[in-house]
């Protein structure tokens, strides 16, 4: 791929470049760049909404350049504070280790293993000493810090801010000093982030990266972004059947987004299908993101069991599970069927509406099961459970 297309794909595509003509003289100076992407690992899954950047990258890679894949194992343990009205939880080292290690096979389903190099920064910011702390402290101001909006809606509104949250952005910022980036890509919530990091490398004698931030998009509920903990999201490792249901789910004024940003169909070519039939742009796309991650052979399979539901009839390749009891409540059934993680999680789906016997929603924590019936949770959960008979 040549500069020219490479930088036509990444300005059409970028909310914001720091700065253009930077990007430019760097594509059109003949070197490898290093090309740096982060991700801390507070939750083993990815979605749809990371290959956005993800996909950035892979044009830069085919363009030749050096993919550094930073997994944030030391910064997941303070939580980014970014888009935040609270603190997080932090996490252990040993939960972002694991985490972590599942990142690079979801990644190398979009880029090329022998081509990215996957990089944690405890490796340097875990041999750092409090002397480096404070001077890494020193180069950026309190004053600087509050220019982030969610820090001082925080301090505005008497909310807690650690001292180890505002430290977060000079210490993701050192990760691009660490690895010498050339460019870096991230989300738009990460642009205060990221441009700490282009300010710190000039502190440190280095040339400043480019900065691009790409877009963030609207999960399932057509509201908040993409966020597994939100539940609105489309993992990439979720099974194709799955994968396929949720795509067609998405909302129907946000489906251009979801074509142009995480797909290669070209735009006049999704563009008529959408303003010729919706729903089926909703299985068009629904059957090349299935392509993308699972492969052509799993498409018929996921579209034949998405019309199955539809139709408001039961899924054949269900899972069956044996319970060795004549008769027990539907609370049991949810818990050791892995439906539910708890007895309070399993009246909390009840209580919402969210269990359904033989297709008839449950009402009532107190129903007794025995026989054989289908359990489904939400809407693509089922089981068939299978009583012990007398």
């Amino acid at each position: 791929m040549n500069n020219g297309k490479t930088m036509e794909i990444l300005m059409k595509n970028a909310v914001n470049v720091f700065n253009e003509e930077e990007l430019r003289t760097k594509l059109n100076s003949g070197k490898s760049l290093k090309v740096k992407f982060g991700a801390d690992p507070s939750r083993p899954d990815l979605h749809l909404g990371h290959t956005v950047p993800l996909r950035m990258l892979k044009v830069l890679q085919q363009a030749g350049h050096h993919i550094i894949f930073v997994i944030g194992d030391f910064t997941g343990m303070i939580g980014d504070p970014s888009g935040r009205s609270k603190t997080r939880s932090q996490l252990s080292y040993e939960e972002t280790g694991k985490n972590g290690q599942t990142y690079f096979e979801q990644v190398t389903k979009i880029l090329d293993p022998l081509k990215t190099e996957i990089v944690y920064n405890s490796e340097w910011l875990g041999k750092m000493r409090f002397a480096d702390v404070i001077e890494l402290a020193g180069k950026y101001t309190l004053a600087r810090i509050m220019e982030r909006e969610d820090f001082s809606a925080r301090y505005s509104n008497n909310q807690p801010i650690g001292i180890h949250e505002l430290l977060y952005p000079l210490i993701q910022g050192y990760d691009s000093v660490a690895v010498n980036a050339d460019i870096e890509i991230g989300g738009t919530d990460q642009t205060f982030n990221l441009l700490v990091g282009r300010e710190l490398q000039k502190d440190y004698g280095q040339i400043p990266q480019v900065v691009m931030t790409f877009p963030l998009i609207a999960g399932l509920d057509g509201v908040e972004k993409m966020s597994k903990s939100l539940d609105n999201y489309i993992g990439i490792d979720e099974s194709a059947e799955i994968m396929y249901e949720k795509c067609m789910q998405i909302p129907d004024g946000l489906l251009t987004d979801y074509f142009r940003l995480t797909t290669d169909i070209c735009e006049a070519e999704y563009t008529d299908i959408i303003s010729e039939d919706i729903r089926e742009a909703h299985k068009v796309y629904a059957r090349k993101i299935v392509e993308m991650y699972h492969g052509r052979d799993c498409i018929n399979a996921a579209e034949d069991r998405y019309n199955s539901i539809a139709a408001k009839a039961i899924p054949d390749n269900i899972e069956v599970f044996h319970i060795e009891e004549y008769e027990t409540g539907i609370i049991d059934v949810l818990v050791k069927t892995g439906l539910a993680t708890s007895n309070s999680e399993a009246r909390r789906l009840i209580a919402g509406r969210g269990i359904k016997i033989d297709g008839i929603t449950v009402n009532d924590f107190s129903v007794r099961l025995k026989g054989k019936f289908v359990i489904c949770r939400g809407k693509n959960k089922f089981i068939e459970v299978r009583m012990k008979m007398i």
